[in-house]
């Protein structure tokens, strides 16, 4: 009863207090930003959820850190930035977000390896490379550290999609998003959530939830990939069509990424079945390579 009270106090308060410290930092002018206030900046701005959004992301990550070398803050969300930058938006290579975003994580760690948080980062990059053991490991260390963190809750359910346990990875990834409703990382849980649905072949949820967040996020590229994907195993083609042209126009550079080539975190067999779908959608490319 101890745990589930815990539980429901944090879901109640810590999402509140942290969209208020955001609030608290956007009304400093950005020259008068200490730390914080830069490392709470960027966490407003990886909330919107575009590319130019994530960009001014990374720009007051890195000025918490100039303004103190010593915050692991700055270093693990930048790195958590960088590599969302990358993987979702193109901001940068796969390959230089993946070296960049692992040495942050391992410098925040160095910094405080009691953060939980950090750890959780350090599991994101392990399970983008493809090491999902790995990755598995480090969310149950922040875990243990701290029992409540969505954050970690989040990257375990990454690491478990992407292992071939869609199941318990979505149940990971609701835990996340339950336990921080408001957090600026949301939409991409959201996609991985999405991710996990297809894997189990429960298109018809897959269509309902990427539907969902092309209202609230239009600008995420990957939502339109899974929703062409999704309707195109159902044989509902004109559907299937439409999403599948919006996943390429929205941003071409992605669609290459993750159709034309296989992203270290996806096993042959779910890139297969990816693949699958998006050529029963109407997509007529040939043989990716990886």
């Amino acid at each position: 009863m101890q745990d589930e009270i815990t539980e429901a106090v944090t879901i109640a308060i810590a999402p509140a207090i942290a969209d208020a410290e955001r609030q608290r930092a956007l009304r400093k002018p950005p020259a008068n930003l200490d730390a914080w206030a830069a490392y709470q900046r960027g966490l407003w701005h990886m909330g919107k959820a575009n590319s130019e959004e994530y960009a001014s992301a990374e720009e007051f990550f890195q000025k918490a850190i100039d303004l103190d070398p010593n915050f692991s803050g700055g270093y693990r969300r930048l790195a958590f930035a960088q590599f969302l930058g990358a993987s979702v938006f193109q901001l940068r290579s796969l390959a230089e977000a993946q070296t960049s975003a692992e040495a942050l994580a391992r410098r925040a760690i160095a910094l405080d390896a009691s953060d939980a948080e950090s750890r959780s980062i350090l599991s994101q990059t392990l399970s983008y490379r493809g090491d999902n053991e790995g990755a598995l490991a480090e969310a149950d260390r922040a875990l243990a550290i701290s029992p409540n963190l969505a954050f970690a809750h989040g990257r375990k359910g990454v690491a478990l999609v992407f292992s071939g346990r869609p199941e318990a990875g979505i149940a990971a990834l609701r835990a996340g998003m339950r336990l921080d409703p408001l957090a600026a990382d949301v939409p991409i849980r959201w996609i991985q959530v999405i991710c996990g649905l297809y894997f189990c072949r429960e298109y018809e949820a897959a269509i309902d939830e990427a539907k969902a967040l092309i209202r609230s996020y239009p600008n995420i590229p990957n939502s339109y990939r899974w929703l062409a994907a999704s309707l195109g195993q159902l044989g509902r083609i004109d559907e299937a069509s439409e999403a599948l042209t919006k996943a390429i126009v929205v941003t071409p550079t992605s669609f290459d990424m993750y159709v034309r080539n296989r992203v270290p975190w996806m096993r042959p067999e779910d890139h297969a079945h990816m693949l699958e779908g998006l050529r029963k959608a109407g997509w007529e490319g040939g043989a990716p390579s990886v």
